[in-house]
């Protein structure tokens, strides 16, 4: 029986390739070198999770509670969610690095924790580009902007969307698997159980598809719109669209910086089905290349506070006003604290006042 395991496709870290007949053997972890990136990779999740669950739920409750529904809130609350599905969890990751790479959740949560990573880059990339197409039609063809650019529409695009980036994100419902191995439970992509060269086709086809779709279009997307952008900005443009501009791309630029280094490693990573030179390469890069790419989704609230001013602005009055409202309660429980001793204390006087009336009696 021919048993193919790849324990880092696309997700995960790739530690183990083995194509033999009859047999099948995990590479050991136990080397100074791959505990060090355990912890460093471990190290950076950690950081990802802490960073990006409150960062991403401070930006979706200003664009979907505080501030005004705009097209651009709209565009930036579903990249807000998006990352924000994802780190919550980062947890899981945590546990199968500081384990060893041993899943102890189950094979549902094997697929469903897949599915969120590769839902949550291609929900990212797609929801970028609309944000930059956005833009782009915005300045060059504001009279066509005014008439179709819309609430509703937006709405609309959002849904297709999320729906596009599931439904490319689906098959790793399907291929992702658990198998259990010298009492360790590993969480894989089963392309094919027997057969090792329809498990290569599945596993390029797979990687091509997250490369032009989730990476390459979407670049020469945006970089044809911000260079043409930038071409208009020189001749004319006002102070609040020229922050905006390079917030946002701040945003994209921070994207591909992390996730470029993925996607070159899991091109290398189809190299081993005929050569095993990069194997060494790959344990070292393709740990590092994705915790870089993790590290994306807590860093967009990052680049909001250090570039938008009104950001910031908002972000210190919310602040402001929910430490003013923590002393207000705390201060008024303390007054009613002291009224209820205060009227226990009377309460207790007039029942001794009593008590000492009915003694004389």
């Amino acid at each position: 029986m021919l048993t193919l395991i790849t324990m880092n496709d696309s997700v995960d870290y790739l530690y183990n390739y083995d194509y033999e007949y009859d047999a099948f053997e995990e590479t050991t972890h136990t080397g100074v070198q791959t505990r060090t990136v355990h912890v460093i990779s471990a190290v950076i999740y950690s950081l990802a999770f802490l960073l990006g669950v409150p960062g991403n739920v401070m930006v979706i409750w200003f664009t979907g509670f505080k501030w005004k529904k705009t097209v651009s809130t709209v565009w930036f609350l579903n990249l807000a969610i998006a990352d924000l599905i994802f780190v919550l969890f980062l947890p899981l990751h945590i546990t199968y690095v500081a384990t060893d790479f041993h899943w102890p959740f189950g094979t549902l949560l094997c697929k469903l924790n897949s599915f969120v990573s590769i839902l949550n880059m291609f929900a990212s990339v797609f929801f970028l580009t609309a944000i930059c197409l956005d833009r782009y039609i915005s300045m060059v063809y504001p009279s066509i902007s005014q008439r179709h650019r819309t609430m509703r529409r937006s709405g609309v695009l959002s849904a297709i969307v999320w729906l596009l980036a599931t439904l490319i994100a689906s098959p790793f419902l399907y291929f992702r698997d658990t198998l259990e191995r010298n009492s360790m439970i590993i969480c894989f992509n089963n392309f094919h159980e027997t057969d090792y060269a329809t498990f290569q086709k599945i596993h390029t086809a797979v990687a091509l598809l997250k490369f032009f779709i989730g990476y390459l279009f979407p670049l020469l997307t945006m970089v044809t719109c911000y260079t043409i952008l930038s071409i208009r900005m020189k001749r004319r443009t006002t102070q609040t669209n020229s922050k905006f501009f390079w917030m946002v791309l701040a945003i994209i630029v921070a994207f591909f910086l992390c996730w470029t280094p993925y996607h070159i490693f899991s091109l290398l990573e189809l190299h081993i089905h005929h050569s095993g030179r990069y194997i060494e390469v790959l344990r070292i890069g393709m740990p590092f290349s994705t915790s870089l790419a993790f590290v994306n989704s807590c860093i967009n609230p990052i680049l909001y506070v250090l570039i938008s001013k009104a950001f910031r602005t908002h972000l210190e009055a919310s602040l402001a006003e929910i430490f003013k409202n923590t002393i207000r309660d705390i201060s008024q429980t303390g007054i009613k604290s002291d009224d209820l001793e205060l009227s226990e204390n009377n309460s207790t006087l007039c029942e001794t006042m009593f008590e000492t009336q009915d003694t004389k009696k």
